[in-house]
């Protein structure tokens, strides 16, 4: 009773909640579903009323549009790894970006960005008087603990997680209720492209492997190959439907990792209404927080762990960019670093960064002598293990430079080989 006592008097309505909120504070939420729409239209609305100026909002993997880049006059947004709205406001110079690996966001909060307000979506408070973060463990279960406020969204359609982050409701400033559905992501558009690369990966997947995997066509490609895999775990940073259908068709069991032997574990998740039902109190997934899951160490404890992610593009010496186009802002460095590392570290792991061999229409080759000027390095020459294309797998790890070189060129569209193997002569690599 005193738990339901407390829930009345905090509750209010998305525009009494976004009332408490101040200008000059710097606020935060978490990514995808973890994203209050409700709240964050409440502050549009002041922001439009001139009731708000010079706040930040802090905030990663934005799915669809919401307020805080609608008033650049009023809120500067600060992204750490974008989504397409927030990609458009920093090419229209109206937010700001960012730089950091995906594992040390809860270490940056806690030493570098104050948050005077936490706003984020949750499940409904239980019986003790908790609420559940769901489908994100992230750095919410840190903004818990060091946000001056929090703000929740309460959502019924939140599924509750078994170990995701919990809040009390003693610990809450306010909260109101929306009931809204959860972003979905609409299934990947298989083609003749991602499914050869994705054929190719497969291949190189043992039995008994650990794995991670990206959302899109071909994370969906090497998903759909390894249906006939046996005893496979999953330990990854987001956790998609692909990954879900391998456990329901039996290719993976997480019987072979030597931790968390039995559990499926992500740091967040989206996907479809079907994804979200199936992680709603499911002990089988562990939903932990991305200093834990991201951690290079904690990847490489298991044995042929596999890792696969995207990239933009790739040069001789392996440097690949995966979040920018030359100067142009994409997306974020996120958690490809941490696990292209620690695949490597694991015994017997393999790191692939998978691409089409081309990009604008087929017009420009994705392998390159140099990257595109102004092009950030999402993975080093260092680190880097293999890349894919549509037209096989190019292995760079313990190879030199013109070891690379000759690797990737056959990989290239054949369109562009020529030309790649006479700049590669130019340069004076090819030995």
């Amino acid at each position: 009773m005193e738990y339901l006592e407390q829930y009345a008097s905090k509750r209010r309505t998305a525009d009494q909640l976004a009332a408490m909120l101040e200008s000059g504070w710097s606020c935060a939420t978490d990514a995808a579903a973890a994203i209050p729409a409700g709240i964050l239209e409440a502050v549009g609305r002041r922001a439009e009323a001139g009731e708000l100026h010079d706040m930040r909002f802090h905030g990663l993997l934005d799915l669809r549009p919401s307020a805080q880049f609608a008033y650049p006059e009023a809120i500067t947004p600060v992204s750490w790894f974008s989504g397409k709205i927030a990609k458009a406001a920093v090419a229209r110079g109206e937010a700001d970006i960012m730089p950091c690996y995906y594992r040390d966001m809860p270490s940056l909060y806690r030493d570098y960005v104050p948050v005077d307000a936490f706003l984020v979506v949750v499940s409904p408070m239980d019986e003790d008087g908790y609420f559940s973060a769901g489908v994100t463990g992230s750095y919410t279960g840190t903004l818990f603990e060091r946000a001056r406020r929090i703000f929740l969204e309460v959502n019924e359609n939140m599924p509750r997680g078994v170990t995701s982050p919990r809040v009390h409701i003693s610990r809450v400033t306010a909260l109101c209720e929306n009931d809204a559905p959860l972003p979905l992501t609409p299934p990947a558009q298989l083609d003749a492209v991602s499914r050869a690369i994705g054929g190719y990966i497969a291949e190189e997947v043992p039995d008994g492997a650990t794995i991670q995997l990206g959302i899109g066509a071909i994370p969906e490609a090497v998903g759909l190959a390894l249906k006939d895999k046996h005893d496979l775990g999953i330990h990854t940073e987001l956790l998609p439907d692909c990954m879900m259908e391998l456990i329901e068709c039996g290719a993976v069991t997480n019987a072979r990792k030597p931790i968390h032997r039995g559990k499926t574990v992500a740091t967040f998740t989206f996907g479809s209404e079907r994804l979200y039902r199936y992680v709603h109190e499911n002990p089988a997934v562990e939903i932990l927080p991305v200093d834990y899951v991201n951690d290079p160490a904690v990847i490489a404890q298991h044995p042929s762990f596999i890792s696969v992610n995207g990239g933009l593009e790739v040069d001789f010496y392996g440097q690949v960019c995966a979040e920018s186009l030359g100067t142009k802002h994409v997306s974020g460095t996120g958690g490809q670093s941490d696990y292209v590392r620690g695949a490597v570290m694991s015994p017997g792991g393999k790191s692939f960064i998978a691409f089409p061999s081309t990009a604008a229409g087929g017009t420009v080759s994705r392998i390159r002598p140099t990257l595109s000027p102004g092009a950030l390095v999402s993975t080093s020459k260092n680190d880097v293990d293999f890349i894919a294309t549509e037209y096989g797998l190019a292995k760079l790890r313990g190879r030199t430079l013109s070891q690379r070189t000759k690797a990737l060129i056959a990989i290239a569209h054949p369109r562009f080989r020529e030309e790649l193997t006479a700049q590669a002569k130019a340069m004076n690599i090819l030995i």
